[in-house]
């Protein structure tokens, strides 16, 4: 898949005040600070598309971004939704503030109609951390299909990544049967951009089969 445009559409407080479902949608959500605006810039190569911060809790929004993208065999043009969720877990915010950001985004996955998949982003330079596993069973038990991008690859040494990905993936089938599709990246290197774009692609085309 090659992106051949990408630009922001919308900020809605609630689900019910997104854009209508018309076309598929993929979310991407992670812990607060994750590289998430990054990662996004790099599949759409736009850097300045999501805005990108150092402070925790930037994203307070559903974020809806328009994507026109083509079938790398075909030239085949779709057209869909890239959606930048609020980061969970640390964020200098009131606990009111926060409820309410975790109430928008249970809404957001579990009432939203055209999510074919939503990405949970995972930062690669830490070993595993019980709030990136408790919001995966979250998803697990509200039937939510989700991978797994492990981001920041470039900021530690490859073993290192790989001993993390590795402890991650084994703390998860504890608690889960099947273990999902992951994905290793890095926005600076833009290291699993193409297989992340072309898993999305896969995921169109299945959902004009059905």
């Amino acid at each position: 898949m090659q992106i051949i445009k990408a630009q922001y559409l919308v900020s809605s407080p609630d689900w019910e005040k997104c854009p209508p479902p018309t076309k598929p949608e993929f979310a991407f959500i992670g812990r607060s600070n994750v590289g998430k605006s990054s990662l996004i810039n790099m599949l759409c190569n736009n850097e300045k598309l999501a805005k990108t911060s150092n402070s925790p809790g930037k994203t307070q929004m559903i974020n809806h971004f328009e994507i026109i993208s083509a079938n790398e065999v075909s030239g085949k043009q779709s057209s869909w939704y890239l959606v930048d969720l609020p980061g969970y877990g640390f964020a200098k915010i009131s606990i009111s503030s926060r409820r309410r950001w975790e109430q928008m985004i249970e809404n957001y996955l579990r009432k939203r109609a055209n999510i074919p998949y939503i990405f949970v982003l995972i930062d690669s330079r830490h070993s595993p951390q019980k709030i990136d596993l408790d919001f995966i069973e979250k998803l697990n038990l509200w039937q939510i299909p989700f991978s797994l991008i492990f981001t920041k690859t470039d900021k530690e040494t490859q073993a290192l990544v790989s001993k993390n990905v590795k402890a991650f993936l084994a703390s998860l089938s504890k608690q889960q049967q099947f273990l999902p599709r992951h994905f290793v990246t890095s926005s600076r290197k833009k290291t699993g951009k193409k297989q992340v774009l072309d898993f999305i692609s896969e995921e169109m085309d299945d959902r004009r089969t059905e």
